[in-house]
């Protein structure tokens, strides 16, 4: 049995762990980052078709922009940032009672002219979206328009999800592309990211045991490895944080077991350019049907091919009904699909006095040799993640 030990551990290697990892590698703190996939990324995942000219699509986050400034900075540091690359604009469309409609189709002008000096007078940080958005848009436009709009974007229904947490202003870089991606996928970032100096990345991990003995922590792998590092930094959801934590700190693992997690079965369609007759598109926001948000990869065109990824609820639907409502809202047929994968994504489905849970779990790791990042703290963006493990690596390598 192997037994050996490192500075600083990282379990989860998605956009917050590597983050993490990323940052402490820079202050001077070599990093070992466990990742319990074959894959890094976490929910930056791009899949890429082999059989299709190396064809890619987004199965997870979909996009970056230039507020997203300590991610810009990475790059930055990296020299890579002259790799990112513009995304076409296209419009998305909304899918309504079975047709593709605009975005103005649904809005209901004059509630909105109405409804938008109460949007002014609200506290955001003390509001549900619905709550929100409801009162400061008009429930009309809510229902019709924004409801669903906001519910693409976090994969899950919105009412009871935090308004502040939804979107957070932050300055943006006016000479960085506002919207961009690179040249292979987002998953281009956590490539670079895993390969920066004192920096270690091993896949395929899977932790049986979590301890702490004489200050130090004690990780127990599934082959019966053992690590061990005086500080350790949880980047996983937050289920999986607290059934780690569940020994050695029990009170936090209390605290984090209250959030829940929504599944999405994400499917991606890929087509022969020339089969599809459908206008190019950013996407589908679903009002009414079966998914819940669709995005398509008609933002960097391709020649040969055009791709979709469908968000519907997870475990509600069979992959067969899925193909079918996709290829509806398409205007195509399953016939015409010439390449199909699918991926359960899984996001947290924060609720309202969120930002208190996260004030108490803060306050319980002052002093302590343990961080905790992820997307379930200020927001679900890219941005958000790395702010969050921006934050703990300063508390964590200065304590």
């Amino acid at each position: 049995m192997s037994h050996t030990s490192h500075p600083h551990i990282v379990i989860g290697g998605g956009i917050s762990g590597l983050g993490a990892a990323y940052l402490a590698a820079r202050a001077g703190t070599p990093t070992l980052v466990l990742e319990r996939s074959a894959r890094i990324g976490g929910c930056i995942h791009t899949h890429r078709f082999d059989n299709l000219h190396n064809f890619w699509i987004e199965a997870g986050s979909h996009s970056c922009f230039n507020s997203y400034g300590t991610l810009l900075d990475m790059l930055e540091q990296r020299h890579h940032l002259s790799r990112i690359v513009a995304k076409t604009k296209v419009s998305y469309r909304l899918w309504r009672q079975g047709k593709r409609r605009t975005i103005l189709s649904a809005l209901h002008p004059v509630e909105l002219l109405t409804s938008l000096p109460t949007l002014q007078r609200l506290n955001k940080a003390e509001c549900s979206v619905k709550e929100y958005y409801g009162r400061g848009l008009g429930m009309r436009n809510y229902r019709d328009l924004f409801g669903p709009a906001f519910r693409s974007v976090i994969c899950q229904p919105p009412d009871d999800f935090p308004a502040a947490a939804l979107f957070r202003k932050k300055p943006r870089r006016k000479r960085i592309l506002r919207s961009f991606t690179m040249p292979g996928g987002l998953s281009d970032i956590a490539a670079l990211i895993a390969g920066s100096d004192g920096l270690e990345v091993r896949t395929d991990q899977t932790i049986t045991a979590l301890t702490r003995d004489a200050g130090d922590w004690q990780l127990t792998l599934a082959d019966g490895s053992q690590l061990t590092t005086p500080r350790l930094t949880l980047a996983v959801p937050p289920d999986v944080t607290a059934q780690l934590l569940t020994t050695s700190h029990p009170q936090i693992a209390a605290l984090v077991g209250q959030i829940g997690m929504a599944e999405i079965d994400t499917l991606v369609l890929i087509f022969a350019k020339a089969t599809l007759k459908l206008p190019e598109l950013a996407g589908l926001i679903s009002v009414d049907g079966q998914f819940l948000s669709a995005v398509s990869r008609d933002f960097r065109s391709d020649p040969r091919y055009r791709g979709f990824s469908f968000h519907f609820p997870g475990g509600e639907y069979s992959e067969t009904d899925q193909v079918a409502a996709a290829c509806a809202a398409l205007g195509t047929q399953p016939p015409q699909v010439l390449a199909q994968m699918q991926v359960r994504n899984r996001l947290p489905a924060l609720r309202q006095g969120h930002h208190l849970l996260v004030a108490e779990l803060n306050q319980l790791l002052a002093g302590q040799p343990l961080a905790i990042t992820g997307n379930w703290f200020a927001g679900v963006a890219i941005e958000d993640c790395l702010l969050r493990s921006a934050s703990e690596m300063q508390r964590l390598l200065t304590s």
